[in-house]
């Protein structure tokens, strides 16, 4: 466990911010100024894709279905400049820009092993589900010559099981998120094929 990530604290945002989200400009924006490496920027938009998808599927609004899009999109938005401030900086980020704690909250809870946030809301928990799993299966499909094409969940299972394949996939956490989400690995596998993000 990377204790120098702890966030030590439970509250995020000011509930006077309900409802405050940056436009999609101001993301990407913040995305493309903060993260220089592609493969970082292809997974957290992946993410930030299966998320919308997912609040989609579940019939939410618009506005619901956007703030669970920008908490995909900017859940590792610190990685890659500040490692060691992972989570703290983007969540410090947001909270200057008085955006809506729910975002925080969400991006604060994506791996509660390592910055000690339990993931409480629906949205918390998909964006656990979804981070690592989406990861893993698109590492899966780029040892495929189809791709995403015809794979079956089968194949990701069996992948999984295989801790020398995309060796820096948790799949501690994978499980942990699935019974957290209380949907089983395999439903969160075939959301991921069925919805996942073909190109940016």
């Amino acid at each position: 466990m990377e204790f120098s990530h702890l966030l030590n604290r439970k509250e995020f945002g000011s509930i006077s911010n309900l409802g405050n989200v940056m436009s999609i400009e101001e993301a990407l924006e913040l995305l493309n100024s903060w993260v220089k490496n592609e493969k970082l920027v292809f997974h957290m938009k992946q993410v930030g894709h299966l998320m919308r998808a997912y609040a989609a599927a579940k019939m939410y609004d618009t506005e619901t279905q956007y703030l669970w899009y920008l908490a995909g999109l900017l859940h590792d938005a610190d990685w890659d400049q500040w490692p060691d401030e992972h989570c703290r900086k983007i969540i410090e980020e947001l909270e200057a820009r008085n955006q809506d704690p729910r975002l925080m909250k969400a991006i604060a809870s994506h791996g509660p092993s390592y910055f000690g946030v339990e993931p409480e809301s629906e949205m918390d928990k998909m964006l656990y589900a979804f981070d690592e799993l989406s990861g893993f299966v698109h590492a899966y499909s780029l040892m495929r010559p189809q791709g995403y094409e015809e794979m079956e969940v089968k194949g990701v299972k069996k992948r999984l099981k295989d801790k020398g394949f995309a060796a820096q996939v948790s799949r501690e956490d994978i499980a942990d998120a699935s019974e957290r989400a209380e949907i089983p690995v395999e439903d969160l596998i075939q959301f991921v094929i069925d919805n996942q993000l073909r190109q940016v």
